[in-house]
């Protein structure tokens, strides 16, 4: 069956996921339950790259089964904004690379490197990454407008 065209996105991807928003990443553990963890993340040219290691047991679950959802959102209520971005896919951990990851430390803790929590300017000596790329993605503004 041939895929269904999506509609146009009602707001920018790209533009709201370059944000430093936090994605709950959902995986399945050893039992076929979902399990979902909060993380930062890194959005570059379609693919979702977020930090892991063997103290994680996210890195065992999408090695032994790498489907993956992810929500990215906000709930801006003053402004009456809610905007999401649900992905579906699979992931693969990967070799670490500090370059691509201290790209997306910056959009977090900013630029000057050595005002970091040392927890986050040294890796582990198992830091790895998670690459994801969606094969399905929905995008909603389910914003309101004022009264």
């Amino acid at each position: 069956m041939p895929d269904t065209p999506q509609p146009p996105a009602p707001f920018d991807v790209d533009a709201f996921l370059s944000q430093p928003l936090v994605a709950r990443v959902a995986t399945v553990n050893a039992s076929g339950a979902p399990t979902v963890r909060p993380v930062w993340f890194l959005w570059e040219k379609g693919v979702l790259w977020w930090i892991t290691g063997e103290y994680a047991v996210m890195a065992r679950h999408l090695e032994r089964d790498p489907r993956t959802a992810v929500v990215v959102d906000t709930c801006d209520l003053e402004r009456q904004e809610f905007l999401q971005v649900i992905m579906r896919g699979e992931a693969e951990v990967v070799p670490f690379d500090p370059a691509l990851s201290r790209r997306k430390l910056r959009r977090y803790l900013g630029d000057n490197e050595s005002t970091w929590h040392p927890d986050f300017r040294y890796y582990a000596d198992d830091a790895r990454l998670v690459r994801f790329v969606p094969d399905r993605t929905v995008v909603k503004d389910l914003s309101k407008s004022p009264s």
